[in-house]
Formats: C-alpha cells, structure tokens, sequence
C-alpha cells in the first residue's frame, strides 16, 4: 500500500521543504477508495490549529485516490501541521515519522514542522558553490615586516616553526593565551595564491582587531587593528588583493563581550582613565551591569576577563551598526561580511539592526551565525529564535553536520548522517541552506585528522593532551578517513569550509593544541593537499553543488550515497556520490532513468558502482538532452 503522505515526496508536498510567505503550499493525501473527509491542521507556533479541507482530485489509482489541500502561510515564522481523514473504523490521524513518512494514529506522534520565511530573504550568491578557509591569524603566516606600538607585556616565540602553544598559567608576560607566534596580515596575503590554488573562494579570520590575548576574543579597540597583526592599510590591502584572486574577507565580530583590558572597561589600567570600571559616569558606563563597582559585574560564562556587554543600549547598538559603526566601517574598508561569535546571546534586536546595517552598507554582504545546534528550532532567552526567517542572520556555522559525518566516519552508520542532511534540506530556507558552514574543525575543536583518527582525550587534561603524537599508522588511517569526511564535507548541500592545516594534516587536541602555528614547511600530510585541491575544482566545475536539491541513494552500516540534482535548471548535470568508510569493498546498483559520465573518482562495471575499502566514488550525470530540447521548445 502507498504511504498516505511522505514530506520529502513533492507527488506529496509541493514546494519541497521551506516556502517564503505569501506562497501557497500544496499538500496532498494518498487514501484508500473507502477514506475521505480528510483535513489539514496547519497553525503558527503559539496559535490554535486552524482545519483546512482537502479535496478529492480526479487522479485515482488502484489502491485509493488522491487528496489534495492549498494554502498559503501570510507570516515567517515556525508553523506546523498534522492531518485527519475518516476511515470505515472510524477518525484517523497522520502524524510526522521517520524519515518524513507519515504516523498512523500514534499515541506520542509529533506533528511536521514548515519552516516559513520573508519572502525577500535572499543570501551572497558569491558564496555558493565556493570553498571557505578559516585562519588564525596569528598563527598563519609571519611576514617578519616590522611593527610598531606592539604591547611589551607580550610573549613572542623565538621561531615561527618551534615549539607549541602555551598550555599552563605561568608568571607575566607569559601568562595564559599570551604567547605569540607573530602572524600577520600581511602574512597572510602572501599565502593567497596558495589558498586560491585550493580553489579557496573566502577567508574567515578569527578576530584581528587589538586585544589582549593570542585568540583575540576579548576585544580592546572595535576601531583599532591589532598591531601585531599589521594597520588598517594592511588590511586594505589584503581585501584588495584577496578580492584580484576572486576571494572574500569574512571578519570575526565578538559583540557579546569586550575585554577587561579594553578601552571601554579598562579594568587594568592599560587606556586612559574613562572606561567603565574607571568611572561611573564613563561613557561606556551603560554598556555594562555592575553588581557592586567596579569589582562585580555580569561577565561572560563567569569569566571575569570578559564583562557581558548590554547589546540593546542605545549607544553600545549605534557604536555598532550605527551609520558610523564598527559593521559598516570595516565593510567599507573592504570587508566582505561578518561572522557573529556566539550569536545566539545575541538578542533579536541586536541581530536584526547589525543585519539591517550590513545590508545598508553593502547588500550582497554576508552575516554568518554560531550557532551549534539546529538553528531554526534553536531556543534561547526564552523563546523560539528566528535566525533564519530572514532579517537577522544569513546562515549559521554547521556543527550538527559536523558531527554527523565525523561519528559516520568513525563509527559507521549512514542512516543518521543522510537523515540529518535531508533533516536540514527540508527545514532550512534555500538561501541558508546554501550558505552553510560546513567546517570539520574549528579554532574550537579537535583538529580533523586527530578527532577521526587519534585516541580519544576523554577527559585527560592539557598535560595528557600536549604529549600527544600520531603514530605512523594512526597518521595513515586518518589520512584516509579525513579524505573520506571532506569529500561529504564538500557535495552535501553548503559551503566547505576548511579550518588552516587541516589541508596538510596538522594535528592536536582542543585549545590551544589546534591553534599551533602552520606547518608551511615539511607538512604532516603532505598528500593531503592535492586532494584538497581536487575537492575545490569539484566545486568550480559542477555547479549543481552551489544549489543542487539532495536525494538520498543508499545508506548502510558503512555506505552513504546520494545525488544532488538541479531543481532550478532540470538538464543540469548532477552528481552522484557514494562513500564506503568500511573494510570490505562494496557494490552498490546505479540509480536507473540517469545518464552518467565517467566516474571523477570510483569505477563502474555492468551498471554497479564499485567502492573499494575506505574510497569515495564521485560519478557525474550526464545532461538529459530531450529534456533540455522540450525546454527550449517550450520557452519558443
């Protein structure tokens, strides 16, 4: 018997997934010659359910009829739904299950969720398709030019190739997250023509304006670059030379907290004596809530080194997305977007007036989001937030992905992984969707090849962890599982996006371990870095992967295979894609009714897609000519 309704089938549901207010939604009911009386029960999230009647269409089959209902959701927001019908043995509810499958009359069934969005939400068409490297400056590249006005209470590490990040409190200046490599701006433009080599399309930096600290999460000066890092005319000139290889400069914002050591709160003394822990009626007083002044005050997770700051204060807000404000300044200079740290303590004011002032400054601007868990159903201060509906972030940095391949690649079972990515296709708005940030590791995380293949920290602190090597055999098995990871990291639905020397094999434990200075010379993994450079021309040269729909194939214990498809352009050329993690070679049947060229990656023999042991196979379809011809004639 058919199901009665499947939400990823648009024979069910039309349009697919998430649908821009205003549009009218089709569902439809696959019931039996003796149902009817069928009703749809749509409402917004914090509304009463609200029926709607289907209707029964003239197309019937053997086993029953279909049912049909439109209607059209007016506001953004999370609705959701659920269906009745009336059988001989009495009312009948469909419920969402597994896999968008529909429920039949279950006691603890959920309903479905529709996500609906501002009809004008549109994201950069320039990160689409593209390939995103994330850089701790720092610790990238030093270009030994000199500098000037650098702090004398820094500690500098003599070789930019020796040693590794302090770990452990120690006397000034060497105190914790104080040691530097000395990498620079003007470093990093250097290195451009070997990212654009890996076909790099955007550079995420870490924060580079002054603070206190190697990671500079404690801001000092929103106006100010870092002096270690170069002047404002370095970076000019990074943007300008960034935007000659056809690259994009994302820039960290961290608005949620300064430092104590800033110069709006100037709890040590380092900047003249106005900021908030110096005076009461300081002009950054209002940014700020004291407990008991000037020793309490709210901080960040507690951390006493990073006082919350009040992000809807009127002058904190126009400090930042004012006409003259931090967001539009540094996008004039050149910038190309932000990516928001911890952007769910943001509140929805301070999100939807940065978003208004980026999109003031440069439209096609990007404003990236952190945030870790799924970010349409994401609840905080209190209530349901609404990143994604379109008036506050653009996209979301992926972790819930992350961790779906990562435990595929180490543990098998490609079933979660294909349910979380279709989970995301179907819920997330296509403009975010295809501005996912894909990452494998972050400055946050386990570098990628020491998180699939070295042992477990769990739970063994710094001293354990700074010890820590891959021997030649953990090294060569996590060459081949991180090959297998990037290639799903690159073809599902988003943008990759690479964090530096994950490319090259570099490896360690969570921070500071994964923010060791870049391995320029004699790398780890030096046979990564051509594969790297085959996923980034993968991504110039199939365009279905900048926006492709994602249809799942196979999934097993070991496999994951699925094609992304063109639903905006129906004779594009898709993909097909099939990675084997396991130990034994497997075989897996061509979908039927598709053309294929030669395989990228992988062979073909009788119709089956052969995969070795721990291989990928990349198989790109051929363009469907007829239909291409009866669309031509059609638009004659």
């Amino acid at each position: 018997m058919r199901t009665p309704y499947f939400s990823r089938d648009e024979r069910y549901k039309t349009p697919f997934g998430a649908a821009p207010a205003g549009q009218a939604v089709s569902f439809r009911l696959f019931l039996p010659n003796d149902c009817g009386e069928a009703l749809l029960w749509l409402w917004r999230e914090g509304e009463p359910p609200a029926p709607h009647d289907f209707w029964r269409t003239e197309k019937s089959e053997a086993e029953g009829w279909w049912w049909e209902c439109i209607v059209t959701p007016e506001q953004p927001g999370l609705w959701f739904y659920r269906f009745s019908f009336v059988s001989p043995f009495g009312a009948n509810a469909l419920t969402a299950g597994a896999g968008g499958a529909a429920a039949l009359n279950d006691p603890a069934g959920e309903p479905y969720r529709l996500t609906v969005y501002h009809p004008a939400f549109t994201t950069p068409g320039w990160l689409k398709g593209g390939v995103l490297y994330q850089i701790f400056p720092d610790r990238f590249c030093a270009s030994g030019e000199p500098k000037t006005g650098v702090p004398a209470d820094r500690y500098l590490h003599p070789s930019f190739t020796e040693g590794q990040p302090a770990y452990t409190q120690t006397a000034a200046p060497r105190r914790l997250n104080n040691d530097y490599w000395g990498g620079d701006l003007k470093g990093v433009e250097r290195r451009l023509p070997e990212l654009a080599d890996l076909g790099v399309t955007a550079l995420y930096l870490n924060p580079i304006f002054e603070a206190h600290s190697n990671h500079r999460y404690n801001t000092a000066d929103y106006t100010r670059i870092d002096p270690l890092l170069g002047s404002e005319s370095d970076f000019r000139s990074l943007c300008a030379a960034a935007h000659a290889l056809g690259m994009r400069v994302i820039l960290d914002g961290v608005f949620s907290h300064t430092g104590s050591d800033s110069v709006y709160f100037n709890a040590e003394g380092r900047y003249p004596p106005e900021g908030a822990a110096n005076r009461q009626d300081s002009p950054y007083a209002g940014w700020y809530t004291f407990t008991a002044y000037p020793t309490d005050y709210r901080a960040w997770w507690g951390i006493k080194t990073l006082p919350e700051v009040n992000e809807t204060n009127p002058a904190y807000l126009r400090f930042i997305t004012g006409p003259q404000g931090v967001a539009r300044r540094w996008l004039a200079a050149g910038a190309d977007g932000w990516r928001l740290d911890v952007a769910d303590e943001l509140p929805d004011e301070f999100l939807t007036a940065f978003r208004a002032a980026v999109k003031a400054e440069k439209p096609d601007s990007l404003v990236l989001g952190e945030v870790w868990e799924d970010a349409v159903t994401k609840e905080s201060y209190g209530h349901r937030r609404s990143y994604l509906l379109g008036q506050q972030l653009d996209s979301v940095m992926n972790y819930p992905l992350m961790r779906a391949i990562l435990s595929f690649i180490k543990e098998g079972g490609g079933h979660a992984l294909l349910e979380l990515a279709m989970s995301q296709a179907e819920h997330y708005p296509p403009p975010a969707l295809h501005t996912l940030m894909n990452h494998l590791g972050t400055h946050d995380t386990e570098r990628l090849i020491t998180a699939l293949s070295g042992e477990p920290a769990a739970g063994r602190g710094r001293a354990w962890q700074a010890g820590q090597r891959l021997t030649p055999a953990q090294r060569r098995r996590g060459e081949a599982l991180v090959r297998l990871a990037s290639a799903l990291q690159y073809t599902l639905p988003g943008v990759p996006c690479v964090y530096y020397g994950d490319e090259r094999g570099m490896e360690g434990y969570g921070d500071p371990f994964n923010r060791a200075p870049m391995r320029w010379q004699n790398p780890p993994s030096p046979a990564l870095v051509p594969w790297y450079r085959t996923l980034g021309r993968l991504r110039r040269t199939l365009p279905v992967l900048a926006g492709g729909r994602l249809l799942p194939v196979a999934a097993a214990q070991d496999l994951v295979a699925f094609r992304r498809v063109s639903s905006e352009q129906p004779g594009q050329p898709g993909l097909l894609v099939a990675v084997n993690r396991g130990e034994t070679s497997l075989t897996l049947p061509l979908p039927q009714g598709v053309a294929y060229a030669p395989p990228l990656l992988g062979a073909v023999a009788a119709g089956q897609l052969q995969l070795p042991p721990r291989s990928v196979a990349l198989v790109p379809e051929r363009e469907n000519r007829k239909k291409r011809e009866k669309r031509e004639k059609r638009k004659k």
